[in-house]
């Protein structure tokens, strides 16, 4: 069950919003890798806007760029358990602030968050902070240029953070993989050699793990 605040609670009770997207994308520039945010929301114009973060869980205030800058937001499921979940956004092709953050900065597993708002029909104003509805990373791009007289695009394929627990680890187990985190650390210094240690028992003799029949 989601927790929402008792101002969202009772918009929705009195059937009086009107919901919108939020998206907010952590990337890189180019050069130094140093990092760069933008925010884009699928309303009119651009609107300094509270959301929660997902990782404090505190009210933030950020700056969203609208007038058809973020055009959808894709189903985003809700489950629980930890399989990775997948969102397809789609982005304006024509805005300028869209342009330069697709094609000016990195976005190789740039960091994504999707907000759901919901606002007053009368003042046109967030109840409450937006609600954070999905975390995760940027694995795709696609860039649609369009034929004449069609529409063109700019596609997001976004998966959620549980796509980390998937990854495996490329060190080894070494000595010289163990050294890099501390030079006194020798836990795996045999361990290219042991393999051919021989050890006596008895009468039975032969390599450290052979199985004699």
């Amino acid at each position: 069950m989601r927790n929402i605040s008792a101002e969202n609670l009772g918009a929705l009770g009195s059937r009086q919003l009107v919901p919108r997207d939020f998206l907010w994308i952590n990337a890189r520039t180019m050069d130094t890798g140093a990092p760069v945010s933008g925010g884009f929301w699928s309303d009119v114009g651009n609107v300094a806007a509270e959301v929660l973060d997902p990782t404090t869980g505190m009210a933030v205030i950020r700056n969203f760029e609208g007038s058809s800058t973020l055009i959808s937001v894709g189903a985003v499921p809700l489950v629980a358990n930890l399989s990775v979940q997948e969102t397809l956004i789609e982005l304006s092709q024509l805005d300028p602030s869209v342009e330069l953050m697709v094609r000016g900065y990195d976005l190789r597993q740039a960091g994504v968050e999707v907000y759901r708002g919901l606002l007053s029909p009368t003042s046109r104003l967030l109840v409450a902070p937006a609600l954070c509805r999905f975390v995760g990373f940027i694995d795709e791009v696609e860039i649609v240029t369009p034929d004449e007289g069609q529409a063109g695009s700019i596609k997001l394929t976004c998966v959620s953070h549980t796509q980390e627990m998937t990854r495996a680890n490329a060190d080894t187990r070494s000595d010289a993989s163990q050294r890099r985190r501390s030079d006194t650390d020798n836990f795996f210094q045999d361990v290219t050699t042991i393999g051919e240690v021989e050890f006596f028992w008895g009468r039975r003799s032969g390599k450290i793990g052979a199985k004699k029949k």
